[in-house]
């Protein structure tokens, strides 16, 4: 399928023009449209209106209006002041003299402030300006209650009209700053103005500076902010506030799989709607929740097999007493975000689903295994997750890892795990990455197992090259289901592996556990699998 980009470049002629909303397109994008359509004759103008909102017109809805709250200081770990101490400290490294921050997660992460504009992603619409003298969040100031507005300005933060953003960047901009920008998450709106009113103010300062022999200025210096990598690397009490949200959500999930086999024993069916709405109802039950981290992909039998699907209630399939269902959902807490994908069968498996299910099960053990020298990409570690699919002629048509928020987006950079090498970015110590190796037969099933894991130092005996070498941890904590092992493709060492994950939940979620009936279907999900092991003689 082509992108529309490449399409309208093929199918325009030449001399005609594509209209653009540089307001929606970041400067990268706009950048890649122009260049495109200038090989092949088309011109490209960014519009003052966007003729869709026009069309629009009194029937758009209204901008959300959900208040911001402060992320608690016990869990973000690092005060707003200090982030904008290393902020300052950046600019001053890149020799700049204004940070832009535009993406909606780095905003929250910077200001620790939360939002609901935005459903299963905890941030609200704004902008953010660090200089070397004043910080600025701009934002619905309806939004900002006293207590968050008097807590911003006494770490040196100025609450601005949202619509008052593009005027202070022109300022800036016209009084000769050089402004840093992330070209892959600026809006090309945002450069062109500031563009613009440097020009203008060049234009007349010009002749003066030309009399002094003074060099213009840069406007805008383009480069990876340093906040995506710095929100990336969780502190302590993110780490803690993660591992507290994916207890919570450990008992929500064994509650609902207790619940599913219940339902499947008593010879009572569910759509998988109905099974979203189920998950979604026991994670509510737990403290601090606030709303799921995405839409459950709850996929029966074929539906499995599309790795973004999302039920309704006229696609549903029934969930009954013999079906595979890959379930992929997640939570939003206050403390937290969880992701997590758990296949489940109701009755009996086939010999081939039990074996895509453990060879899925043993790429997941490999990587959750590793261990790797410091600056080593995601890219290097992807083949872990495979390698045992790749043996049996299978694969799976995406990523293996992405980045987690800390009670933000489920989704985050800078880094992950894939075999796409575009991505250089090395795994530190403390950055969360999930580990969600799968396999898809079109039309018949699909397979996941997704935790998230956390990057940490690993106590080697050996330290090649004055090297650290690391290592991951898991978060979630949800049993993993052993009907679909077949267990002739288990090494002792894998069986181990999974004895001890299985320990692990048991001890940390059962004390949590109220309800009897989940804390014995926790007890049996949990329980230890026996290991035979061989003793090699060598005469």
């Amino acid at each position: 399928v082509l992108e529309p980009k490449q399409w309208l470049a093929e199918h325009l002629r030449k001399g005609q023009a594509v209209g653009v909303d540089a307001s929606v397109h970041s400067l990268t994008e706009a950048k890649s449209f122009r260049e495109l359509f200038a090989k092949h004759g088309i011109g490209m103008k960014c519009l003052s209106t966007n003729p869709v909102d026009q069309a629009w017109g009194a029937g758009r809805p209204n901008f959300p209006t959900a208040p911001l709250r402060e992320h608690p200081a016990g869990w973000a770990g690092k005060t707003v002041a200090s982030k904008i101490t290393d902020c300052r400290a950046a600019l001053l490294e890149k020799k700049a003299d204004a940070l832009i921050v535009s993406p909606l997660d780095e905003v929250a992460w910077l200001f620790n402030v939360r939002g609901g504009d935005l459903s299963f992603n905890p941030v609200a619409l704004g902008y953010g300006i660090v200089t070397q003298d004043a910080c600025t969040l701009y934002v619905d100031e309806a939004k900002v209650g006293d207590p968050l507005r008097a807590s911003l300005l006494l770490s040196g933060v100025t609450v601005a009209a949202y619509e008052s953003c593009v005027s202070d960047i022109k300022t800036l901009a016209a009084s000769g700053a050089t402004l840093w920008v992330d070209p892959e998450k600026v809006s090309c709106a945002l450069v062109t103005a500031a563009e613009e009113a440097a020009a203008e103010a060049q234009a007349q300062e010009q002749p003066k500076k030309k009399a002094k022999g003074t060099e213009m200025k840069k406007t805008i210096l383009e480069g990876v902010s340093p906040i995506p990598l710095a929100k990336g690397i969780k502190n302590q009490a993110e780490l803690d506030g993660m591992m507290e949200a994916h207890l919570r959500d450990g008992v929500a999930m064994a509650s609902f799989w207790c619940w599913l086999d219940e339902q499947v024993a008593a010879g009572v069916t569910h759509d998988e709607y109905e099974i979203g709405e189920v998950v979604r109802q026991f994670r509510q039950k737990q403290t601090g929740f606030s709303e799921e981290s995405f839409a459950t992909i709850a996929g029966e039998g074929p539906h499995g097999a599309i790795i973004h699907y999302r039920a309704t209630k006229e696609s549903a399939r029934t969930v009954g007493s013999d079906s595979l269902l890959l379930c992929d959902s997640g939570g939003q807490y206050e403390c937290g975000t969880t992701d997590t994908t758990r296949t489940h069968h109701t009755g009996i498996p086939t010999a081939f689903q039990k074996q895509a299910y453990t060879r899925v099960l043993l790429g997941h053990i490999a990587l959750a295994s590793a261990r790797f020298p410091t600056d080593t990409s995601g890219f290097v570690l992807d083949v872990f997750a495979r390698s045992h699919l790749w043996q049996n002629g299978l694969d799976y048509r995406h990523g293996t890892g992405h980045g987690v928020g800390a009670a933000l987006n489920v989704h985050e950079g800078p880094h992950s795990i894939s075999p796409r090498f575009g991505n250089q970015t090395p795994l530190q110590p403390g950055m969360v990455v999930s580990n969600e190796p799968g396999y898809y037969e079109d039309g018949g099933f699909g397979i996941r197992i997704e935790n998230l894991m956390v990057v940490r130092k690993a106590a080697t005996e050996h330290t090649f090259g004055d090297k650290q070498y690391l290592e991951f941890y898991p978060l979630t904590h949800i049993p993993i289901q052993k009907k679909l092992i077949d267990w002739e493709l288990m090494a002792a060492k894998d069986v181990e592996w999974l004895n001890a994950y299985h320990v692990a939940v048991w001890e940390k979620v059962s004390p949590r556990v109220e309800d009897k009936n989940v804390l014995a279907w926790l007890k049996t999900a949990t329980k230890p699998v026996g290991v035979e092991k061989i003793t090699v003689v060598v005469e």
